[in-house]
């Protein structure tokens, strides 16, 4: 075999390689947005995909026990047991009453087991109340007098 042959196999496997890992990466790249209610009505030949979450962490729920952290979503008046496994920390927003998304997969016993958290606390991003602006420009005003 000449050089030229060689090389040509060398080239196509190398560009096989590359191309088996891009999409392999984009299959395991891939998360469906569901809401609560879809997904308890998703079959078993669903379980297998990367779903993302989104709901109100319930009161009370949240029970920490070493790295796994097990909570409730709850939309409406559905509920979703979560139990988070992943090697992250989870954001110092998340608490009860927090919105927050997860990140992983169904299991058949209807747990929903993620892998990230993603939270936000409905408080802290809340618009202010209008009689804290006047407090506010108040106290300016009477400084600068």
């Amino acid at each position: 075999m000449n050089n030229t042959w060689k090389f040509g196999l060398i080239t196509v496997a190398i560009l096989g390689v590359i191309l088996w890992l891009a999409i392999g990466g984009i299959d395991e790249s891939k998360a469906y947005y569901k809401t609560i209610d879809e997904v308890k009505a998703m079959g078993d030949g669903e379980l297998e995909k990367r779903l993302r979450v989104a709901g109100d962490v319930m009161p009370g729920s949240i029970v920490r026990d070493g790295s796994l952290v097990r909570f409730t979503l709850i939309q409406d008046d559905l509920r979703l047991p979560v139990i988070y496994n992943g090697t992250e920390p989870l954001p110092d927003t998340f608490r009860d009453n927090a919105q927050a998304l997860a990140d992983g997969r169904m299991a058949t016993d209807g747990t929903f087991y993620a892998k990230r958290i993603q939270a936000k606390c409905a408080s802290k991003y809340a618009p202010k109340e209008a009689g804290s602006d006047g407090a506010v420009s108040e106290v300016i005003n009477n400084k600068a007098s």
